[in-house]
């Protein structure tokens, strides 16, 4: 494919790592890593990003910052997302009803697994979360009794 016949919706590299905020490396480091697939390459050997491509990219970063996913983590995450689309491109609406059903288990099985790694990081979130709020109440409680120890001591009546 040449430059001049790529379409306009793929992105190189660069582009791509401008589009999402991130570095060139980090988008091979990825591609190395197994969470994108290898992109399609121009003459040349550049790297043509689809927008299924940058979809993948925006997915990935959305579990590293907003769910503070490992590669790991997100690997899984994705992997599960690749099943149900592989599921959802092989739905034939003449298979029969155990077919369907299969296919349906199996969509069900991996989101399952989606979610136990959600849950997983919600727990650690909210443990850490918790024990952050203590802490916090620990310190109102100490400047609370650093208030009161400042406090001048009342006038003697005078009687």
């Amino acid at each position: 494919m040449t430059e001049e016949s790529r379409p306009e919706r793929f992105l190189q590299i660069g582009e791509a790592a401008e589009r999402a905020s991130l570095t060139q490396r980090t988008l091979r480091y990825y591609e190395e890593k197994g969470l994108l697939n290898p992109p399609t390459r121009m003459d040349g050997g550049f790297r043509l990003y689809s927008p299924e491509d940058i979809e993948r990219i925006d997915r990935i970063k959305q579990l590293k910052e907003l769910l503070g996913f490992s590669l790991a983590e997100i690997k899984e995450m994705l992997v599960a997302e690749d099943v149900r689309t592989q599921i959802k491109a092989e739905w034939r609406r003449d298979a029969d009803a155990d077919e369907k059903a299969e296919k349906a288990r199996t969509a069900r099985e991996v989101t399952l697994h989606q979610l136990a790694l959600i849950d997983q990081k919600m727990e650690k979130m909210s443990s850490l979360r918790e024990e952050l709020a203590q802490r916090v109440q620990r310190y109102d409680e100490l400047l609370v009794r650093f208030a009161e120890s400042k406090e001048p001591e009342p006038a003697p009546s005078q009687s």
